[in-house]
C-alpha cells in the first residue's frame, strides 16, 4: 500500500494515510464551477432534435425520432437523467455498448477478403446525446 505521510498540526504526531483515501475524498465531492452548471431543457431538446431520424439504430432500437418524441412527452425527466449523469460524472455502461457491423468499402465489390470491409459501431442514441451535450459544453469554452 502506498502511503502519504503528513504531520498533524493539532498534536504534532505523524499520520500514515493511503493516497487513495485523498483521491476518493476529493472525487466524491461535488464539483461546483460555472462550467458544471446543469443542462437546460432547451439544450437537451436542441441536441435530441439535431440527430438524423433515419440513422441506424443502436442495440436498444431507439431512434433519434423516438427519443425526440419521448423528450416532448417528459422533458423534465429526460433533462434530469442527463443532469444526473453530469452530476455523478457517470456515463452508463448500456450507452457505451455498441453493435458492430461491417460494410463494403466504397468501390470494392463483394468478396470474402476482409480488407474490402470496414467496421461501423452503432451506439445507443442516449449515449450520443450525452456525448454531444458534453462536447457542446467543451467547445463553447474553447
Amino acid at each position: 500500500m502506498v502511503c502519504y505521510r503528513t504531520t498533524s498540526v493539532w498534536n504534532s504526531r505523524s499520520l500514515s494515510v493511503p493516497i487513495g483515501w485523498f483521491t476518493r475524498r476529493f472525487a466524491n465531492q461535488p464539483i461546483s464551477t460555472d462550467n458544471d452548471r446543469e443542462f437546460t431543457q432547451d439544450e437537451v431538446r436542441q441536441t435530441t432534435e439535431s440527430f438524423n431520424p433515419r440513422k441506424a439504430l443502436g442495440l436498444d432500437g431507439v431512434t433519434g425520432e423516438i427519443l425526440t418524441l419521448i423528450f416532448q412527452s417528459i422533458p423534465q425527466t429526460i433533462t434530469a437523467m442527463y443532469n444526473e449523469c453530469l452530476k455523478r460524472g457517470h456515463f452508463p455502461e448500456q450507452w457505451k455498448t455498441a453493435k458492430i457491423i461491417s460494410i463494403n468499402k466504397p468501390g470494392k465489390k463483394d468478396s470474402c477478403d476482409p480488407s474490402k470491409y470496414r467496421p461501423i459501431s452503432l451506439i445507443n442514441i442516449e449515449g450520443k446525446v450525452l456525448e454531444k451535450l458534453l462536447i457542446n459544453r467543451i467547445i463553447h469554452h474553447l
